[in-house]
This record gives structure tokens, C-alpha cells and sequence, in this order.
């Protein structure tokens, strides 16, 4: 299936894995972070990924999804954006999206959702952000069979005119 966009909450999908933009501790933050956390329940869901940090840039790692209806939460650690230097940003934003793929095909799953990684405190033009998850996105999926979805929420929504 196509990478598709949707306007909705990303913690009330159903999905095999939805994607935390996650900080290098994999600690509770605010905005999709807090929200997942919450869902999810955030003491259980924090020890689980304690068990997994800290994570560096451009990686991701993987917990169990507990009170979401999500199997999974892949916590994938996006750059704080620099203008000084966008290309290592791309492609450490490129590699966080990669590697949190990958996990949802070496966990078996067929489906995940992203927010749009690094797009909020940590500054990254959220236009170049949804250009780089898109591409990244559709190469991945010309060697994978996965149902990619991109929950845009908030002022992102405007960025992708078509979505549901």
C-alpha cells in the first residue's frame, strides 16, 4: 500500500507500531511524546524504555505499545535541526526514519504510523521534514510491503493538502 497521510490522533490508531519522536533518553516529553507516554500508560511504558536507552541521533528502538492500540512504539531520535548543517540534519532525520522501518519489518509488522520527526521543539522546517519522511518513506517501500501512514496534527496539516 502507498505511504498515505491522515489527520488523527496518532496514540487511537490502529496500527501494529506507531513512531515516538523521541529525545536520546527516551524520557517523557511533551507534544506527541507526552501523548503517547500517556496513552500508553507512562510508568510502564517508561521502564520499558529505559531498558532500551539512551539512543542516539538518527536511530530508534522499539518497546511494547501496553494500553495503546498499538503492538509497538518504535521511539526514533530525530536531529535538533541546525541550518549551519542541514545535510547532516537530512541525514540523520533520514536514518531515524529508516531504522524505525526496519524495526517495524524485523518485528513482523504491517503497518505503522509516524508524527512528522523533529518538526517540533526540535526546529526542523516542517516542510523539508515531511519532504524528507516522504522520500525516505517511498524508497523504503519499494523493497517492503508495509502500510506506511504520516499523522499530521496541528499546523502540520496544512502542509499535505489531500489528507483524510
Amino acid at each position: 500500500m502507498p505511504l498515505t497521510f491522515v489527520r488523527q490522533d496518532i496514540t487511537k490508531m490502529h496500527v501494529d507500531a506507531i513512531v515516538n519522536a523521541a529525545n536520546p533518553r527516551l524520557s517523557m516529553g511533551g507534544g506527541v511524546s507526552g501523548a503517547i507516554f500517556r496513552a500508553a500508560g507512562p510508568q510502564q511504558l517508561q521502564a520499558a524504555a529505559d531498558k532500551v536507552a539512551p539512543v542516539e541521533t538518527g536511530q530508534a528502538a522499539i518497546t511494547p505499545g501496553f494500553n495503546l492500540p498499538a503492538k509497538y512504539v518504535i521511539h526514533a531520535v530525530g536531529p535538533i535541526y541546525r541550518s549551519t548543517q542541514a545535510q547532516k540534519s537530512r541525514q540523520l532525520l533520514q536514518s531515524a526514519y529508516q531504522t524505525s522501518l526496519q524495526l517495524a519489518i524485523d518485528h513482523n509488522c504491517r503497518s505503522i504510523a509516524f508524527p512528522l520527526i523533529s518538526s517540533g521543539i526540535y526546529g526542523y522546517p516542517k516542510e523539508q521534514a515531511l519532504q524528507v519522511a516522504t522520500n525516505t518513506i517511498n524508497e523504503f517501500l519499494t523493497h517492503h510491503e508495509l502500510d506506511v501512514v504520516i499523522a499530521l496534527f496541528g499546523d502540520s496539516e496544512t502542509l499535505y493538502p489531500t489528507i483524510k
